[in-house]
């Protein structure tokens, strides 16, 4: 009963298209509400979207914690946030590599059903200490301040960041010593950068980041798993040479690009006109079989 009010709702946002299209003033407050709906019946299978964030990590029956990554040479702290699924085995690890906007209630709820999914999710904030007083994200009261944050942290100090990190989450008990990255925009970029400088990561997952320059492709043994918004010129342009050049090299990497989805259709489900929430229920199972096999 469940499943088929689910895929009613998701039928009628979907006929909500043509009307919206021709009511622009209510189209997004209409289709907004229907993804929300949407969003709720098919809980557990997906995150929601920013908009229920912080409700549906104030309802979690996850064990979810704040730790303090310690980085060798360094008095900085990473603060990250951990999320533990409910399995009798050990689990793989999924690190969580946030937007351009830090990390956020947003990536805390990815992390929070990936635990519902089986793994163990580490989301860190990768700019701890740089903000005021030596804080992070939580430090900051403006989101243009921690977009420049985040782009002045160098490729060589946001790689040092990961490897403390990995470190620490594939050493906790209950590890199996698997481990993957998952990243969104800025973080999914890294997310595949991040793979041609580690070599023990057993997957990357990039959601709508830019490829890696083909010079540094050689490098990477994990397989990447590639999900971009049709309407992503500036990031789709990076596809087809780094697809090439992986050929080339004989690695791993698959993709899927959603026909009329945006740039951070995960995130804003109820944009596009549907097509974005679409791209989310396609996207999620695909990343899902892809860790499963590859973790």
């Amino acid at each position: 009963m469940r499943r088929f009010i689910s895929t009613g709702l998701s039928l009628s946002l979907f006929a909500l298209i043509a009307f919206a299209q021709d009511h622009d003033h209510a189209s997004h407050s209409m289709l907004e509400m229907m993804a929300k709906a949407v969003a709720v019946q098919d809980e557990g299978k997906y995150p929601p979207p920013d908009s229920l964030a912080k409700a549906r990590l104030e309802k979690s029956p996850r064990h979810g914690e704040f730790v303090d990554v310690k980085m060798e040479g360094s008095s900085t702290a990473i603060r990250s946030w951990v999320v533990y699924p409910e399995r009798k085995d050990k689990a793989p690890v999924v690190i969580v590599i946030h937007e351009i906007f830090g990390l956020s209630d947003w990536i805390r709820t990815v992390a929070d059903q990936l635990a519902a999914d089986g793994y163990i999710a580490v989301a860190p904030d990768l700019i701890s200490g740089m903000g005021p007083g030596g804080g992070g994200t939580e430090s900051v009261t403006s989101r243009d301040t921690v977009t420049r944050l985040i782009r002045g942290l160098s490729p060589e100090e946001a790689t040092k960041r990961l490897n403390a990190v990995r470190a620490y989450a594939v050493k906790i008990p209950a590890a199996n010593g698997k481990s993957a990255t998952i990243g969104y925009c800025w973080g999914g970029s890294q997310s595949f950068r991040y793979a041609t400088v580690q070599p023990e990561l057993n997957a990357a997952i990039v959601y709508y980041g830019s490829s890696p320059d083909a010079k540094d492709l050689a490098n990477i043994k994990a397989p990447v798993l590639g999900l971009y918004g049709g309407d992503d010129a500036r990031v789709n342009a990076t596809i087809e040479p780094a697809s090439a050049e992986m050929k080339k090299l004989g690695k791993a990497y698959e993709y899927e690009i959603f026909e009329g989805a945006g740039h951070g259709f995960l995130r804003q489900q109820a944009g596009r006109n549907g097509a974005n929430l679409r791209a989310t229920q396609k996207a999620w199972p695909r990343m899902l079989e892809f860790l499963k096999k590859n973790l």
